[in-house]
C-alpha cells in the first residue's frame, strides 16, 4: 500500500502500528529492498477491514498497488569487461581505466572479489576503489535493475595517472567494466521460491497438488497429520500472491498454509521477457 497524499503518509506508520497491535493475526512489513509497505492479512475481507479502520479511525487513506516481488540478476557465462573513466575539464581531471574478469558462482555462493593486477597497473590504494565500485553497481543490476548475485570479479589489469587519478574516478570505472562485461555475457534473471506446506482433507490432496503443479511449483512430498495431509512444495513466490484467496474458495475455507522462503531459481525466458526493467 502507499499513502494517498503526503499528510496521510505522516500518519501512516503510527495508525498501522496501533492497527496491528490491536489484531494479532496482522502483520506490517517495511520491504527493504523493494521499498514497498506491505500488510500481511487472513484474506481479502480481512485487508478491507484494515483499509476500513485506516480511513474511520485514524483518518489515514491509502492506495492498494501490486506486490513487488524482489528478484535477482546473474551471470550464466563467463565474460570479461573494460572499464574507461577520463574526464579533462579544466584543474584536476579523472582518469581511471580497469580490466576485469566476471564468473558466475552456485547459487548461495555470493560475492568474490580477487585482484590479479602486477606491476601497479592499477595502485595498490585504488584497489579497494575497483572493488568497491563494482559492489555499487551490483547492488544496481547491470540489465533489468535488480541486484546481480553469486559473482566472482576478478581486476586483472587498469591504467592511472599520477595526478587525475582518484578513488571515484576508479569507482566509476569499475561499475562500468561490470556493465560491460554484462553486455559480452549471458545473465539471467532469478526469482524466490517459497517452501510451502498446506493442511488439508484427504479427499483433497489432489486438487491441492494439480493447482501447486500449475503454478510452477515442484512438489516434495506429503505427511499424514491425524486425519489430514500436509502437501509440500516449492512455489515461485510470484505464483503465491493470492494463494490464500484462492485456498480457501477451492478448500471451503478448510485449508491452511504456510510459507518460508527457500531460494532463488533462474525464472524462465518466457516470463523474464515480461519483466519491466526497474529505474
Amino acid at each position: 500500500m502507499e499513502a494517498a497524499t503526503r499528510s496521510d503518509e505522516d500518519k501512516l506508520s503510527s495508525a498501522l502500528a496501533r492497527l496491528a497491535a490491536e489484531d494479532p493475526s496482522l502483520r506490517v512489513e517495511h520491504h527493504a529492498e523493494t521499498g514497498q509497505l506491505v500488510i500481511w492479512v487472513m484474506g481479502e475481507a480481512h485487508a478491507e477491514v484494515a483499509l476500513e479502520r485506516l480511513q474511520r479511525r485514524y483518518g489515514v487513506a491509502v492506495e492498494q498497488r501490486e506486490v513487488v516481488i524482489p528478484l535477482r540478476e546473474c551471470f550464466t557465462t563467463p565474460s570479461k569487461g573494460h572499464g574507461r573513466h577520463v574526464k579533462q575539464s579544466g584543474g584536476h581531471g579523472q582518469y581511471a581505466v580497469c580490466d576485469i574478469v566476471v564468473e558466475p558462482l552456485p547459487e548461495g555462493s555470493g560475492f568474490e572479489f580477487v585482484d590479479k593486477v602486477v606491476g601497479g597497473a592499477v595502485p595498490r590504494q585504488f584497489v579497494p576503489s575497483v572493488e568497491k565500485g563494482v559492489r555499487a553497481q551490483m547492488a544496481r543490476g547491470v540489465r533489468a535493475g535488480y541486484p546481480l548475485v553469486d559473482v566472482r570479479v576478478t581486476l586483472t589489469d587498469g591504467k592511472a595517472h599520477s595526478v587525475d587519478s582518484s578513488d571515484m574516478a576508479f569507482q566509476t570505472a569499475a561499475a562500468l567494466a561490470l556493465r560491460d562485461a554484462a553486455d559480452n555475457a549471458g545473465t539471467a534473471l532469478l526469482e524466490p521460491y517459497d517452501e510451502v506446506r498446506v493442511l488439508v482433507a484427504d479427499d483433497l490432496v489432489g486438487p491441492v497438488m494439480s493447482d501447486l503443479s500449475a503454478r510452477r511449483g515442484r512438489l516434495l512430498g506429503t505427511d499424514q497429520v491425524g486425519d489430514r495431509c500436509v502437501v509440500r512444495a516449492h512455489v515461485p513466490q510470484r505464483e503465491l500472491v493470492r494463494y490464500a484467496v484462492d485456498l480457501r474458495a477451492a478448500t471451503h475455507g478448510a485449508g491452511t498454509f504456510s510459507r518460508t522462503f527457500a531460494h532463488y531459481e533462474p525464472m524462465p525466458d518466457d516470463l523474464a521477457r515480461e519483466v519491466a526493467p526497474r529505474d
